[in-house]
């Protein structure tokens, strides 16, 4: 079992690797770019209000049957129907590949459903599609934590701070991995 799991780590952190140095496959909007360079100069009132108009240009295709199946899995997400979550998020990123909070969403009904490696490798393809995805960077850091990764859990928690300086719950895990591992150093 002790080899299993350093099998496992192992390969996380290839993954974790691949997934720093991939570059982007589509262009960002300006509309995102701007969105983006006001969070990062944000105020402690304002940021809330920046990402959640992040979010909402994440959340929108370009394709209203796309939109209906991400809200039909984020339906089946809060209703905690994981199968139903990933069913509807399947069909979405099988026929909008190329949308990243398509893959970011099954990445978390993945995620809460047990199943880490889909989990990873949606959030891998949300990463190459979105770069900036605090949301996908967030969830692999939880992933590589949880499954005993804590120097590549800080990594992938210091780039989702880089981009949202402001979030609570980044800073919170950067300062207590930073705490547990002894320093900021890698």
């Amino acid at each position: 079992m002790l080899i299993l799991a350093r099998k496992f780590k192992s390969v996380v952190t290839a993954l974790f690797v691949t997934i720093a140095l991939i570059q982007p496959l589509s262009a960002q909007s300006g509309r995102l770019d701007g969105l983006f360079e006001r969070l990062a100069r944000a105020g402690e009132g304002e940021w809330q209000a920046i990402e959640e108009e992040i979010w909402n240009a994440w959340s929108h295709s370009g394709s209203a049957a796309m939109d209906l199946l991400l809200e039909r899995g984020r339906k089946a997400m809060q209703a905690e129907d994981w199968e139903a979550a990933i069913a509807h998020f399947t069909a979405l990123v099988d026929h909008a590949p190329d949308f990243a909070e398509g893959w970011n969403a099954r990445a978390t009904a993945y995620f809460n459903a047990g199943l880490y490696g889909p989990a990873l490798a949606d959030i891998a393809r949300a990463l190459q599609l979105e770069p900036r995805h605090f949301g996908a960077l967030t969830g692999l850091g939880v992933i590589l934590e949880e499954t005993g990764n804590g120097k590549a859990a800080l990594e992938a928690y210091r780039r989702a701070l880089a981009i949202h300086p402001r979030k609570p719950e980044i800073k919170e895990a950067v300062e207590r991995l930073e705490k547990e591992l002894g320093g900021t150093e890698l």
